[in-house]
């Protein structure tokens, strides 16, 4: 079966706009508005999960969902440079910042490589054709009560995730990695299956304005 996967970046928090290495950081009271502003905009599925960290977990449940958690989705794993800024670390140790961005198997901060963060997301994209997708999980999709059961997975997770995938399901090699942006508050879908996925580029989740 066809397999409908809908990513959603998790909305703006004060870590992405001092463009630090997250680790888990929650929402502030702009993103957690901005969030239930977008929830009618959010399509319906048949499974809703979320990304374990409280970023993903508050968008989620500000955008109205019933999602479970996913561990897979966890974000990047940075090691020793989680929480810091990227002109910070750079600054500090700047030759293992060129080493991270020129070699994906690189991993100078000890925690998890580009390598592993595609095989990761990639993991996880594959297995929704393992019966992930099929409408059996516990969310009922969006906040307007419309899981259909069909194949359609809706999942809250990191843009680092979102890039991932995107290097996983189009086959791209590791280092356009970093040639990808993806917003707040975002929808990319793939469908298709595993080896085969097509891609529709991000969209806002925001209201539509009259006239």
């Amino acid at each position: 079966m066809t397999v409908r996967v809908m990513l959603i970046s998790p909305a703006m928090n004060a870590a992405m706009r001092e463009a630090r290495f997250a680790g888990d950081s929650a929402l502030d009271a702009s993103g957690v508005r901005a969030a239930r502003l977008a929830a009618p905009q959010v399509p319906a599925a048949g499974r809703a999960v979320h990304g374990p960290s409280e970023r993903c977990a508050l968008t989620a449940e500000a955008l109205g969902l019933r999602s479970d958690g996913e561990p897979a989705l966890a974000e990047w794993a940075l090691g020793r440079w989680t929480g810091a800024r990227l002109d910070e670390v750079s600054t500090r140790e700047p030759e293992a910042v060129a080493v991270w961005l020129a070699d994906p198997a690189a991993i100078p901060h000890g925690g998890e490589s580009l390598l592993g963060l595609c095989a990761r997301a990639g993991a996880w994209l594959d297995s929704l054709h393992d019966g992930g997708g099929d409408g059996s999980g516990d969310g009922d999709g969006s906040g307007d009560g419309g899981g259909s059961g069909d194949g359609r997975v809706l999942a809250v997770a990191e843009p680092s995730l979102v890039r991932a995938a995107l290097v996983h399901a189009l086959a791209l090699p590791p280092q356009a990695f970093w040639r990808l942006d993806v917003a707040p508050l975002t929808l990319t879908e793939l469908s298709g299956r595993s080896g085969r996925w097509n891609l529709r580029c991000g969209r806002p989740l925001a209201p539509e304005r009259a006239g």
